[in-house]
């Protein structure tokens, strides 16, 4: 299935994502990798310094929302219906990662696990699952 579309429309489309400078590092049916590169207003603690945790949920819920929507045919979309965030560590002060794959696709919900992270084999800083509603486009 020929997804370039989506990385298009995912990075360029949606303001908030634009805004962050979230980039798809990989996106296949059902898993994706995004990042978000680093940039000193992402800092939420400035003493350490280390990354603002909402940075870490909004690329969390970006990542499950793309690995559902990946699966999901033309003019479907998806929205968040709950997203749980275990922060695990701090952030540091570089790039943020995160993986997200589907567990399960339904008729009208998906559900997608996420790992957040700042380096390959790096140990994660939070991880995510997250509830997303299918609207269908025949619907």
């Amino acid at each position: 299935m020929d997804l370039s579309w989506l990385i298009e429309a995912f990075e360029t489309g949606i303001p908030f994502n634009r805004f962050l400078g979230v980039k798809v590092d990989l996106l296949e049916e059902g898993e994706t990798t995004l990042r978000i590169p680093y940039k000193p207003e992402l800092v939420g603690d400035f003493r350490r310094p280390a990354l603002h945790g909402g940075v870490a949920s909004a690329l969390a819920d970006a990542a499950g929302g793309l690995a559902v929507w990946s699966t999901l045919g033309d003019g479907d979309t998806v929205s968040t219906i709950d997203l749980r965030v275990d922060y695990l560590r701090p952030g540091a002060v570089a790039d943020v990662l995160c993986q997200a794959k589907v567990m399960r696709i339904g008729n009208r919900v998906g559900v997608a696990t996420m790992t957040v992270f700042q380096e390959a084999g790096g140990q994660p800083i939070a991880e995510a699952r997250g509830v997303y509603n299918i609207k269908r486009a025949e619907d």
